[in-house]
């Protein structure tokens, strides 16, 4: 029988999370995984390209809860869905890519017809179901509903264990990763720089969706105290969101036009050269509300390109890297730690060559998908005994 994974977030979508299991579920055996996809307008052409089997379908909630008619009725309409299609494809395990809403889905579909199900956890979402009574009480009962959870980072382990009471043998971590091969250190390109509007000034570069928790806000009013050090630093920032409105209007309100860059999102190429041009790699994040930043994927990345990366002290971001071989973390609730230890940095060019080296290295060892893809396969394999019990309960219905 095969296995399911179900996820909102999965290319063409960007994000840490939708990478994650497409890196991971590519290098699986195609024969016995396949894919329920949340839609996306790109998603065709993407499709098209792919060896995985993907069915799409509409998996974006109006809301994770089930207070109202229309919630229910998207629940229901998509649990019967993937009925249908379990039933057609003889699947015997699901893995939700997060607790709400595709754990829910799971949930349902064990309570229907006894298929179990795994759970994704990274963290962020946890914390937004905590607080909420309605949503607490579904997370918890799609957690005790799941053979096993698997979480993204010591930290989101953290919060499984210590704010939602789930046994530590229940819990399985598995990090995140990056392609090795195609993210690595690239000579400086006065050409590539040129392209990118970098010239040759120091550059400090963000890759990530716009959001309260990723800290932006704070490297952009730090940058008043890095241009004492470094007056021509340019901040670039690589990413769209909610936030895009707010941070464009707090560059132009602190007059550092000249020194903030949007360049919104990019292809992987271009990506790529940003790690390989950038001088150093920032994440500021901190925590907002009940929002946190469960692991990082762009400082591992950022590191596999050979930079030296600043993480804020937060959530999962400090797992990423070897501290302080290979980065370091500070508090980013404001701005003057992460203004101090960005021009530090910044001017001293043998520690960010060394730094970077290391972490180049560090990455290579520990967060390459091929590993991080056998390390799974040797978890899914204890979903056997699962998949022959269901099997065997199935037939005597």
């Amino acid at each position: 029988m095969k296995t399911l994974l179900l996820s909102e977030l999965f290319p063409p979508r960007t994000g840490g999370s939708s990478r994650w299991f497409w890196e991971v579920y590519r290098r699986l055996p195609q024969s016995r995984y396949q894919i329920v996809a949340g839609e996306d307008p790109r998603q065709g052409e993407f499709d098209l390209t792919q060896d995985l089997t993907i069915t799409r379908m509409p998996l974006t909630l109006r809301s994770w809860g089930i207070s109202n008619l229309r919630s229910i009725w998207d629940y229901g309409r998509a649990s019967h869905r993937l009925g249908c299609l379990i039933r057609r494809d003889r699947v015997g395990m699901i893995h939700c890519g997060r607790c709400l809403p595709e754990g829910l889905m799971a949930r349902l579909l064990k309570s229907w017809r006894g298929i179990p199900y795994l759970c994704f956890v990274h963290g962020e979402e946890m914390n937004y179901a905590a607080g909420s009574r309605e949503l607490g009480y579904l997370a918890r009962w799609v957690l005790r509903g799941a053979d096993f959870l698997i979480a993204n980072s010591r930290n989101t382990e953290g919060i499984l264990r210590d704010q939602w009471d789930v046994p530590p043998e229940r819990i399985h971590i598995l990090h995140p990763g990056v392609d090795t091969e195609r993210f690595v250190p690239a000579p400086r390109d006065p050409v590539v720089r040129e392209q990118l509007g970098w010239g040759e000034r120091p550059v400090v570069l963000t890759v990530g969706r716009l959001q309260k928790r990723k800290g932006h806000d704070q490297m952009i009013r730090a940058l008043h105290t890095v241009r004492r050090a470094i007056p021509n630093v340019l901040y670039a920032i690589v990413g769209d969101g909610e936030e895009r409105g707010f941070l464009s209007d707090l560059t132009a309100s602190e007059g550092l036009e000249e020194h903030v860059q949007f360049l919104g999102e990019v292809e992987d190429v271009r990506l790529v050269q940003c790690y390989q041009q950038c001088d150093l790699f920032a994440l500021p994040n901190r925590q907002e509300g009940q929002d946190i930043e469960g692991f990082g994927m762009v400082l591992v990345e950022a590191q596999a390109c050979g930079k030296p990366v600043l993480a804020g002290a937060s959530g999962g971001t400090a797992e990423t890297m070897r501290i302080p071989e290979t980065g370091l973390v500070v508090d980013c609730q404001g701005p003057d730690r992460l203004a101090a230890t960005v021009a530090e940095l910044l001017l001293d060019g043998e520690r960010l060559a060394v730094t970077g080296r290391a972490g180049r290295e560090w990455v290579v060892d520990h967060f390459d998908w091929a590993v991080l893809a056998r390390q799974a396969s040797q978890l899914f394999g204890s979903e056997n005994g699962l998949q022959r019990d269901h099997i065997t309960e199935a037939a005597a219905l």
